[in-house]
């Protein structure tokens, strides 16, 4: 069995699923609860400029879906969170689940984005992939705790 090692990641709530106070407090809850291994360390509702989203998203310039992607962040407020616990990367993106919704349904359906996302683009959620977006991520959203990216 491998060790756990103990990681902080950034996830988002995206304006999708932040436009129903319901459904936030429900993953909060989710979060919260100690069988997801995850402690949120800080949380933070924003409405992003065109510009900070392309910033973001600048690894998909160019790709045929990133005009939608920064149009919809833009769209209205979402919620950054820093969570903490074992494998912590691992752990957010076990329980968000695969990217495309349809197939969250079909393979993983107790995931987040099956429960909650409506398209490829419209997914509800979003997490770091390695410990190196991790940290660069989280000093965009949170540059007091997190420097120096």
């Amino acid at each position: 069995m491998a060790a756990s090692i103990r990681q902080v990641t950034l996830a988002l709530l995206k304006p999708d699923l932040c436009a129903d106070p319901l459904r936030v407090r429900a993953v909060v809850n989710i979060l919260e609860s100690a069988d997801s291994g995850l402690e949120i360390l800080h949380r933070r509702r924003l409405l992003w400029s065109e510009e900070e989203a392309g910033h973001f998203y600048a690894e998909h310039k160019g790709r045929f879906f990133y005009e939608r992607l920064v149009g919809y962040m833009t769209s209205r407020a979402f919620e950054a969170l820093a969570l903490e616990g074992p494998n912590a990367i691992q752990q957010w993106r076990s329980l968000i689940g695969p990217t495309q919704p349809v197939r969250a349904r079909i393979s993983m359906p107790m995931t987040l984005r099956a429960m909650y996302g409506l398209t490829d683009t419209r997914n509800s959620f979003h997490g770091s992939d390695s410990p190196e977006t991790a940290r660069a991520e989280l000093a965009l959203f949170f540059p007091k705790f997190y420097p120096g990216a």
